[in-house]
C-alpha cells in the first residue's frame, strides 16, 4: 500500500460493509482516500525493488498483492505471468491502479477490503507480497494470521518494510510503531511449516519520485511454506 505510514490511523469499531462493496475499517478507508486525494500520483509507478529480487527465480503463480496502492506491482506481476489478486483498502488509490492495468493490458482481480477482513481462501496463493504495508495490529493478530494462512504449500511469504520503522518513536503525527505489524511479528507466528529463507535488512532500491524516496533500507522477511 505505502512506502510511508508515519500517518496512519489506529483502528476503530468495525462496521457492515457499504454499498461499495468495501470490507474494513471505514476510518481506515477514508484515512486512505485522503492520502491519495492529495496528490495526482503518490507513488513512482515503478514496481518495487525489493519484489523484483524477491520473486527472482520464481515459477509464476497465484500471487496477492497486499496493499496494492496505484498498481505497479500488480501490474507488473501480471505482465510476469501470475495470476494476480491485489488487495487495497483505498478506493481512490483501486481507481488509478485499474486504470493502470487497462493501460497496460493485463488483467487483475481487485478487492476493495482490509486484509484481516477479506475473507481471503487460505492456503491458496503461491506468492504473497507485502511490500511497505500499514497494517494495523489487533489483540488477536489478525493481520499476522492473514498473511500467513493465505500462502499455499509451497509458497511464498515476502513482506518488506522499511528499516528502523518498528523502533521509532511515537510522534506528534499520531505514528505510534506500536499500532502496526512489523516482519518481526510475523517471523515470530511461523511454525515447522515453515523455512525463513530470507530475514536480514538490506540496501533498498530507491525509486526516483515518489513519496517515501528518503528510506534508504529495507528489513525483507522472505519464508517458504512447507506443507
Amino acid at each position: 500500500m505505502t512506502d510511508d505510514i508515519a500517518a496512519g490511523t489506529p483502528a476503530s469499531t468495525r462496521t457492515p460493509p457499504p454499498a461499495d462493496g468495501y470490507v474494513g475499517d471505514p476510518a481506515v478507508r477514508a484515512k486512505w482516500d485522503d492520502v491519495y486525494a492529495d496528490r495526482e500520483r503518490l507513488w513512482s509507478g515503478r514496481p518495487n525493488g525489493a519484489l523484483v529480487a524477491g520473486t527472482a527465480g520464481l515459477t509464476p503463480g497465484r500471487v496477492l498483492d497486499v496493499g496494492c496502492g496505484e498498481g505497479a506491482d500488480a501490474v507488473w506481476l501480471a505482465r510476469g505471468g501470475w495470476d494476480v489478486t491485489a488487495l487495497e483498502v483505498s478506493g481512490v488509490a483501486l481507481e488509478r491502479a485499474t486504470g493502470h492495468a487497462r493501460d497496460a493490458g493485463v488483467t487483475v482481480h481487485w478487492v476493495h477490503a482490509g486484509l484481516a477482513e477479506a475473507a481471503l481462501p487460505p492456503a491458496s496463493f503461491d506468492l504473497v507480497s507485502a511490500q511497505y504495508p500499514a497494517l494495523l495490529r489487533t489483540p488477536d493478530a489478525a493481520a499476522e494470521r492473514a498473511l500467513i494462512s493465505a500462502v499455499a504449500p509451497g509458497g511464498v511469504l515476502l513482506l518488506v518494510h522499511h528499516a528502523g520503522m518498528e523502533t521509532r518513536q511515537a510522534d506528534e503525527g499520531d505514528f505510534d510503531p506500536a499500532d502496526y505489524v512489523w516482519p518481526s511479528m510475523v517471523a515470530a507466528l511461523l511454525d515447522d511449516d515453515w523455512t525463513v529463507e530470507v530475514d536480514e535488512e538490506r540496501p533498498r532500491v530507491i525509486p526516483e519520485g515518489g513519496a517515501g524516496a528518503h528510506h534508504t533500507h529495507d528489513v525483507v522477511l522472505r519464508a517458504r511454506r512447507l506443507r
